[in-house]
Parts: structure tokens; sequence; C-alpha cells
């Protein structure tokens, strides 16, 4: 059995090389990526000119993958960006607990939401693209990223539970299963081109300017100096964030104001209006900034945790 698992692995990477898409191994039975973190890079071996991220090793190499993939069960990474792809990651809810939020009320998972999507551009769902069931039924659709656009990787901010794989991030291939669960091709057909409109609402913004203090202290009644200038330095922080951290720099630095608006320098709307701005010219949605900073206020003890 194991030997048979092993050559299914290694023929699902093979193919995915076949068709131009740079593979790695991810840990067997698993989909996070094989191999150390940059945390605990030793900084030797492959990484001893520094540490080499798994879009860095992926590879259509044939006589690597097999070396590799004859060596353990290691599930098949696809590194996104290399590989010119766009995948849009249709996912469901986790539990009856997760549930859409008031701007996506009665939809049931990404299907839903990426279809409304569609509907409000006044284009057809593309649907006739390679196409991946995921282990938990949600699916990837595969598109060829648009020339002239470099694409980065999105995590919700097309709307719920939507999200996008591309440079910065990577897919688990069909034929890999996680927990049991196998991903599955269900329409085998080459990869349709990114529509468009898609690829519009995916262009990342370029962040506004910061706001000179002097601005940022007319629009604050009764600010000291010093909370000015406190405000100033976690807006710039939540707008510097990178792709896949800027939930969390919105809620830590709701965390960091929380204790001035506990002593009366800053108020709650003053700090939820600013980040609410903030985190939303980086991409994020508002009901992704409004949880962020609510959470960080709480923590920090500017709201109990039962408001609102």
């Amino acid at each position: 059995m194991t030997h048979d698992r092993k050559a299914s692995l290694l023929s699902a990477a093979l193919t995915a090389a076949e068709r131009g898409w740079p593979v790695f191994p991810l840990r067997p039975g698993d989909k996070r990526p094989a191999g150390h973190p940059e945390r605990t890079c030793p900084g030797t071996g492959r990484c001893a000119d520094g540490h080499r991220t798994p879009e860095q090793r992926a590879t259509l190499d044939s006589a690597s993958i097999r070396a590799c993939w004859e060596s353990a069960s290691y599930n098949v990474g696809i590194a996104t960006g290399p590989a010119n792809l766009v995948v849009v990651d249709l996912d469901i809810p986790k539990d009856s607990a997760d549930t859409a939020p008031s701007e996506w009320a009665g939809m049931a998972d990404g299907l839903d939401v990426f279809a409304a999507l569609c509907e409000r551009a006044g284009e057809r769902m593309p649907t006739e693209t390679y196409t991946v069931r995921t282990r938990r039924g949600g699916q990837h659709l595969y598109f060829t990223a648009p020339e002239g656009k470099t694409l980065r990787s999105t995590g919700g901010s097309l709307g719920w539970k939507v999200d996008t794989r591309a440079w910065g991030g990577y897919v688990v291939a069909a034929g890999s299963a996680v927990g049991g669960a196998s991903y599955e091709i269900i329409y085998d057909a080459p990869p349709a081109p990114l529509p468009a409109w898609l690829g519009d609402l995916l262009t990342t913004r370029p962040a506004p300017a910061p706001m000179p203090i002097s601005e940022l202290s007319a629009r604050m009644r009764n600010a000291t100096a010093y909370s000015t200038t406190a405000l100033r330095g976690e807006l710039e922080k939540v707008l510097s964030a990178r792709q896949g951290g800027r939930n969390r720099s919105v809620y830590f630095a709701a965390y960091a104001l929380a204790r001035l608006i506990r002593t009366d320098d800053l108020t709650e709307a003053t700090v939820t209006s600013e980040l609410m701005s903030a985190g939303q010219s980086t991409g994020l949605s508002a009901s992704e900034c409004r949880t962020a900073i609510r959470s960080g206020l709480v923590r920090g003890g500017a709201q109990k945790a039962s408001a609102a």
C-alpha cells in the first residue's frame, strides 16, 4: 500500500510538472510544506545563501521530482506564482457556527459568494476551466495569470470564503490526500485565462500616503500630541503590512491603541474609524476589519467581550 501511495503521488507530481506547474513536497498526509520553516532555518545545505522558500524550491525537473517522491509519500504542492496560475479557492464553512457575515447574508459557501460576484460584474460563472475538488468539498478553479500583472495571493478580499492563490502562495495538487480525504479533478481541461474583471478586482491598489500629523490632529478633538503620534504609527504599520499579515496588523493596532482609549486620550469611535479606513485600503473587507478591531479592543481592555 505504501509503495502504491508513493507511486500515485509521484505520478501526481510528474503530471503537474508536465503541465508546466512547478511542484514541491508537502508533508505526508498534510498540506504544510515539507522541510524547515524560515524561523528555524539552519542556513546550511540548500539554504547556505539564505532560506529557500517552497516557492523557490519548486521544480519542473523530472529527475529531482522522482528522487524526492520516491523517498517518501509526500503530498504535492504547486507553486502558483511560478506556474503562471491564479487559483480561486472556494471554501465551505468549517462548522455550523461559521456563518456568512452580514454583507454576504444568505450565502452558504464560497461558491455562492463567487456566483454573486459574477452576477454583480454582469459576467457568467467561469467554470469551464481546470477544477479540483478539495478534501473538504470546496473547489479550486485554476486560471492562467494575466500578462503584465503580478498578482499576489489574497485571503477573503473578494468575499467570504473566497481566497486566491498566486505569487506568494500554493495549492495542494490533485492526487494528494489530507486526513484521508483526496483532492480530485472534477473538470479536466486547460486552465482558462483569468477573466479581466476578476484580474481588476485582484489588482492591488497602492496604499495611500501616510496622513500628515497636522491633518490627523485636525480630525481628532482633544487628542494629545502623544496619542496622535501613536495613532499615526499604528496606521502606518497597517498600511505597510504584507499580504497574509494585514488582518493581524489591524488586530495588533487595535490592541495597542486600546490603552489610549482606556485613558481617554483617544475615543473608540476615532480608533475604529481610522483603522477601518486603513484596513480596507489594504484590501481587507469591512467585516474582516470590524472583527479584527473588536478583538483587539476587547483583548486590550477597551471593550467588554459581550459588546456588540
